[in-house]
């Protein structure tokens, strides 16, 4: 339980952005004013957007269509209100899925910084409707503090806005660190996307960023991770600290052995020092008893990467790691929502895989 000596106390100035609305007693401050984090492109055709307006004429239509889903974002803030609301409006009216909550597909998700300097989960926005109107907290021991807030994992947003009482105090928050970090870039399917987590903090590279208090930006695309290159061209032009790419579910051993390597040599064309993760598939959780599945899903795929990966390597790529599938998601069937898709306990595994490459890569860059 939290306490007022537990929690982190931050000195912060105040900010009012110019399009701030007090009705009921409320000041409301539109989130696109403050510094909205796990956006990649400024360029983009609607603020909550995750790739760049161009980028509907040179991917996909499903790839595209799945770019406008607020995965990954997060908006960090100061401030000493003893009760935070939150409204906003999504793009799509559904508001689940079969295999995941309202809260993760169209919810908010708020932590709030302890003394410790550690994140702590403190309340969730519950969605009803395509625009709703919550209590995200109240009766919060006075004092100002740092919280965290993520947004939708599948679904768009229209709009965000915090509400605070007129009298109380907000501000963004600082960097993650001592000076501003380039933020770990995930790229991959599903999984990364955030299916099926219970709420938007809980996928992995949101529980690797709260560890490291690291940025990062989530361009996972729900059954469209495919290596195309016109997906490395556009990753290419960002300039993070750790590229971590994690497509195999959604390929074939055929689209591996062509398009890995392209891949690759297009990041380090753009970014010959930036680390390179690649990702083997985690393993369905059936297929130690149904037949020909590990082989078809999983055999094939990744002696493909680890090939792909191995020429690589020969061919002179440096800052190129790798991480093996096989205990990702855990090994005792309950890591997942559906046998495919992890739960929450599914990605804190692997979250934890993911930090022991991770950690040391970022280590360096402080």
């Amino acid at each position: 339980m939290l306490t007022g000596a537990s929690i982190s106390q931050v000195s912060a100035e105040s900010v009012r952005p110019a399009n701030t609305n007090a009705t009921d007693g409320l000041l409301w401050l539109n989130a696109t004013n403050l510094n909205v984090e796990g956006r990649g492109w400024s360029d983009t055709k609607l603020f909550y957007d995750r790739l760049p307006a161009k980028a509907e004429s040179k991917v996909r239509k499903p790839v595209w269509d799945l770019s406008r889903h607020s995965a990954g974002m997060c908006v960090r803030f100061v401030t000493d209100a003893t009760t935070i609301h939150a409204r906003w409006s999504l793009a799509n009216a559904w508001l689940h899925m079969q295999n995941m909550t309202a809260i993760g597909v169209s919810g908010l998700d708020l932590y709030v910084k302890t003394e410790k300097g550690n994140w702590h989960w403190l309340g969730v926005g519950q969605p009803t409707a395509q625009t709703n109107s919550v209590k995200l907290v109240s009766n919060l021991v006075p004092g100002k503090r740092e919280y965290l807030l993520y947004l939708p994992l599948h679904n768009g947003l229209s709009s965000l806005e915090l509400g605070i009482a007129a009298t109380n105090t907000f501000a963004p928050a600082g960097s993650w660190g001592d000076s501003e970090r380039k933020p770990i870039v995930f790229y991959g399917t599903s999984i990364q996307h955030g299916i099926s987590a219970s709420r938007p903090g809980m996928v992995h590279n949101a529980i690797l960023s709260r560890r490291f208090h690291w940025p990062t930006i989530n361009l996972g695309f729900s059954g469209n991770g495919k290596m195309e290159i016109e997906m490395a061209e556009l990753l290419a032009e960002l300039d993070p600290a750790v590229y971590v790419l994690d497509c195999l579910p959604n390929m074939v051993a055929d689209e591996i052995r062509e398009r890995v390597e392209p891949f690759v040599r297009k990041l380090r064309a753009a970014h010959p020092r930036t680390p390179i993760v690649l990702v083997e598939d985690r393993t369905l959780e059936d297929s130690f008893l149904v037949q020909g599945r590990m082989e078809y899903y999983h055999l094939k795929s990744r002696a493909e990467l680890k090939a792909a990966f191995n020429r690589l390597k020969a061919s002179g790529i440096e800052q190129l790691y790798y991480i093996p599938g096989e205990h990702l998601l855990g090994n005792d069937g309950e890591g997942t929502t559906d046998g495919s898709h992890p739960n929450d306990l599914g990605y804190m595994r692997q979250a934890e895989v993911f930090a022991d490459i991770l950690g040391p890569l970022l280590k360096a860059k402080n």
